[in-house]
């Protein structure tokens, strides 16, 4: 035989072998990405050498490692078949005898991202090929100028919702959902099962019918003579401790409704222990009672200084219903104040002093109806949304002691056209952070912080009532700089936007049959 031809012999053979060991280097991988996808534990394991070890990168600068036995133990998490949503594409390999390494694109969907993972294989004599390390890369694969753009699809996580108002989570998937003209809720997100919380307080105001000819002619429509007007009446807020893991206890506000029908907005704090609630105590009352279901205020937040914050509205739905010294601008009346109080119901000694007559616990004056807090972490400032009555919504940032205006200072119109309030000298006003030209009935706003919309990070979103609107609000140096309305062809009331604890954006709506929605990065 030739030279030439023992070469050709040689190099036929070279790659026939190679050829058949990339089949079975190929068939290894995909057992390892069905595995993955699918949670099969079993053939996680079948394409590793035994005691293999990882490499994992937790999103921060750590690696974290494993054996591939407990690596593959993650996936049994969930019932066997159920697929991620974690796609990995095989994308090279390159074999040097009987050693192999190949890359795969891992889609992350919780950081937002594509990485590269790193996988070397050995050929053994009695196994064959079997994947004996694995390293996953820290950053993310860069992304073409296409894939940057955020494209946010909206998905129904729950339905038969009774006009949810407020969630809070116990973990990423156990949540605690508070209906406004329903119950207390505890839902498990993954089984969908859903179950009332005991114990919860019996005086909670209920909608009752309002007759509109009590009211001047021409301020109130006239085709809602008659029928029954729920407004906001019901359960409002729900808010965990900041030490509930060691405490348990939960916070809610609500509409309370005493014996002569009369209501106002109360705050009350109890232990929950599995699906009851015990131990309740009323930490704040905003008295005095009054007829008339609107304007309770009653949304919450706990500060960086772990302070609870409460709002109350002013309870008039017209301006002409007020005293000469409205009750928004009275300090020694709790309706239409910003309070502040300890978890416990007492007063925090730094509160700010607006005389001796003053609520005990007043932080802020001048609100007509605040529904929604929302902490920046970046700033550590709070920001709440403010209901006006024609126009004159507001995005403001609490200070202590600050006047807020309501309703000397308004950017909107008053219900009562001829209303003109006599204004006290020396009186200071906050300005607004921003407002609407139209009416948008912004409530449960949040700052997003999550790696499903990158571009999205620091962003203040705010829901809101009216045409059922989403604001997407660029923050910088405490301004909106700008302004973009999310799903402008797919409107429906919102109540509240939360972020999970792993960075996930939902959306409860405004609706009889409510419904709890996540929002994604169709783009990811």
């Amino acid at each position: 035989m030739s030279i030439r031809l023992i070469i050709l012999f040689t190099v036929l053979s070279t790659q026939l072998f190679g050829q058949s060991d990339h089949e079975k280097i190929n068939a290894v991988i995909q057992k390892f990405i069905k595995g993955t996808v699918y949670n099969y534990p079993d053939t996680i394991l079948s394409a590793f050498h035994p005691g293999t070890t990882m490499f994992l990168h937790t999103g921060t600068n750590e690696v974290r490692e494993m054996t591939i036995e407990e690596y593959a133990a993650l996936y049994s998490r969930r019932e066997p078949g159920t697929k991620n949503n974690r796609p990995s594409q095989l994308v090279t390999i390159n074999q040097v005898l009987d050693v192999a390494y190949a890359r795969l694109e891992v889609t992350v969907p919780y950081f937002g991202n594509r990485f590269n993972d790193l996988l070397l294989l050995k050929k053994f004599p009695e196994t064959g090929w079997k994947i004996v390390a694995k390293v996953t890369s820290a950053e993310p694969i860069p992304k073409k100028p296409e894939e940057q753009m955020t494209k946010p699809v909206k998905e129904t996580v729950l339905r038969g919702l009774n006009r949810p108002w407020s969630m809070a989570f116990l973990s990423e998937n156990d949540v605690l959902i508070a209906e406004k003209d329903g119950t207390l809720l505890r839902v498990n997100l993954d089984t969908k099962e859903r179950s009332e919380i005991s114990g919860i307080p019996q005086d909670v105001a209920r909608a009752v019918t309002i007759d509109t000819t009590k009211f001047k002619k021409g301020v109130f429509p006239s085709a809602l003579h008659g029928q029954t007007q729920s407004f906001n009446a019901g359960w409002f807020q729900i808010l965990l401790d900041p030490d509930f893991e060691k405490n348990r206890f939960i916070y809610l506000s609500y509409a309370v409704e005493n014996k002569e029908r009369e209501s106002t907005t109360k705050v009350i704090r109890g232990v929950l222990k599995g699906n009851s609630l015990s131990n309740v105590e009323t930490l704040f009352e905003a008295a005095p009672y009054t007829h008339g279901l609107f304007h309770f205020g009653g949304g919450m937040i706990f500060g960086p200084d772990k302070k609870l914050y409460i709002s109350t509205g002013e309870r008039n739905l017209f301006e002409y219903l007020n005293p000469p010294l409205p009750t928004a601008q009275d300090v020694t009346d709790k309706r239409g104040k910003i309070i502040r109080i300890n978890p416990d119901g007492s007063i925090p000694a730094d509160n700010p002093d607006f005389g001796p007559n003053a609520v005990k616990g007043l932080f802020a004056t001048g609100i007509r109806a605040t529904q929604g807090f929302a902490f920046d972490p970046i700033s550590q400032k709070i920001w709440f949304s403010e209901h006006g009555t024609i126009q004159g919504d507001e995005l403001n940032i609490l200070t202590s002691g600050v006047n807020y205006g309501w309703p000397f200072r308004t950017t909107g119109k008053y219900r009562t056209p001829d209303y003109q309030p006599e204004i006290p000298e020396g009186l200071v006003f906050e300005e607004p952070v921003y407002f609407w030209d139209k009416t948008v009935a912004p409530t449960g706003l949040t700052f997003y912080f999550g790696r499903e919309f990158p571009l999205w990070e620091g962003n203040l979103l705010v829901p809101g009532l009216s045409k059922g609107s989403l604001w997407r609000m660029t923050i910088e140096n405490d301004k909106v700089v700008a302004a973009e309305e999310l799903f402008i062809t797919d409107r429906v009331r919102l109540r509240k936007a939360i972020v999970s604890p792993r960075g996930q954006l939902y959306l409860l709506t405004d609706e009889e049959d409510g419904q709890l929605i996540r929002v994604y990065n169709s783009n990811n």
